[in-house]
């Protein structure tokens, strides 16, 4: 976790929250606090300009284009891929599929080892922290195959259990996927470990990234993972583009997931040869702009510094969590040792989408409901939660303008 003395300036916040213009509007005549950063984030004026520029100077479609407009979309598109590669430390190019999130991401592996490696009794560990867009694709897979899943199970604190994890690994275990921050909890899952001791029983491991990699550096090839996904959107990128990394054994091993242009080497009616990786996954007219905007927002925040984001993300959490413990009847949902930049919790006697309703009236947006993760609500044994989320841009006088919503609609509901 980051030290005290990491804790960045209210200048330098004030610089980099300047970089995005959606944040100089106001909302019911109020100032936008934008506490939703896990749902999506916002955009800096880089990323809404390379965008724009693609499509002002450069649109046109890529890829075996030999006019002038075609080869520097496809030079431009090419380079969002190495950026990425760069990113998560890829040992390759050829590593990274452009998808349009997350969710398509898991879905590719998901239909992919339904055709080509799930059999009937073959076991799929969960855990049961995961997003939806971590389990559906699972049990459509299993449902197509005869395959099961079994899910780790989480402690009071948000934690996964572990005590009893090697009884998940067996010789019919085809796959664990695991998210890497819980989107509900904000637990940071000890993936390393996790991916080690899957290994050491030949499993194949797949990380849900898509809250992790705003805020915590990623290597893929150090934590040895198979496949790791995330979205643009959740990065300071454009909504409808994403990344998944998957080792090049698997890619190539891997069928295609979808059939189309681009896709192919040579297409007759007596059968199709594929075209390599990663293109084989990349069926049809990819999302240009959007892989664009995305290598810009990447390098934004390393230009930035996820260390120097995080240390500033983790002063917010600590903060946003000792102001509203304050609060009377006030229970945060999620206190793992380990957690980003997520606060959820409840107030006795008012539902999530009251405090929800109240706190947009004071221009703070935050999220309410059960984040896509029904399984974690029905442990704690909520219907929903209020979730405030934390970027580089925001500021610690709008966690004490959430507060004071908070309160303010303690004081509405008791009166």
């Amino acid at each position: 976790m980051p030290s005290a003395s990491e804790v960045i300036s209210v200048e330098t916040v004030a610089q980099w929250r300047a970089d995005f213009p959606i944040l100089q509007r106001t909302v019911y005549d109020k100032p936008l606090a934008y506490l939703d950063n896990a749902a999506t984030t916002q955009k800096p004026q880089v990323v809404l300009e390379a965008e724009e520029r693609f499509y002002r100077e450069f649109n046109s479609n890529v890829h075996r284009g030999v006019y002038y407009l075609s080869e520097r979309a496809t030079e431009l598109y090419e380079a969002a891929r190495r950026t990425a590669q760069r990113f998560l430390n890829a040992a390759s190019p050829e590593e990274i599929v452009f998808v349009r999130g997350t969710t398509e991401a898991i879905n590719l592996v998901a239909h992919c080892m339904a055709r080509s490696r799930l059999r009937p009794n073959a076991e799929i560990v969960l855990t049961h922290m995961e997003h939806h867009s971590n389990i559906v694709p699972w049990q459509l897979a299993a449902e197509q195959t005869g395959a099961r899943l079994r899910v780790i199970p989480i402690t009071e604190q948000g934690e996964l259990d572990l005590s009893h994890l090697e009884e998940f690994f067996t010789e019919r275990t085809a796959l664990l996927a695991v998210v890497h921050v819980s989107n509900s909890l904000g637990t940071i899952n000890p993936i390393e470990e996790l991916i080690r001791k899957a290994h050491a029983y030949d499993i194949p491991v797949l990380v849900d990234g898509a809250q992790a990699v705003a805020h915590l550096p990623i290597d893929v090839q150090e934590l040895g993972c198979d496949f790791y996904a995330f979205s643009g959107h959740k990065v300071y990128g454009p909504t409808g583009i994403g990344v998944l990394y998957g080792r090049r054994r698997w890619l190539e091993e891997f069928p295609p997931y979808q059939g189309g242009g681009d896709m192919i080497r040579q297409v007759t009616f007596e059968r199709t040869l594929y075209n390599e990786v990663p293109y084989k996954f990349e069926a049809g007219t990819p999302n240009i702009a959007g892989a664009i905007g995305l290598k810009a927002a990447l390098e934004y925040i390393q230009q930035l510094g996820l260390e120097r984001i995080a240390a500033h993300e983790h002063f917010l959490l600590t903060y946003a969590t000792e102001q509203l413990q304050r609060i009377p009847g006030l229970r945060i949902i999620g206190t793992a040792w380990r957690k980003a930049a997520i606060v959820s919790f409840v107030v006795e006697g008012i539902h999530p989408h009251d405090l929800g309703t109240i706190a947009d009236r004071e221009g703070i947006a935050i999220r309410v409901g059960h984040h896509c993760t029904q399984p974690v609500m029905d442990f704690f044994g909520v219907p929903a939660t209020a979730r405030a989320s934390f970027a580089l841009y925001n500021l610690p006088e709008e966690v004490d303008r959430l507060v004071a919503a908070v309160q303010k609609a303690v004081e509405l509901f008791r009166a």
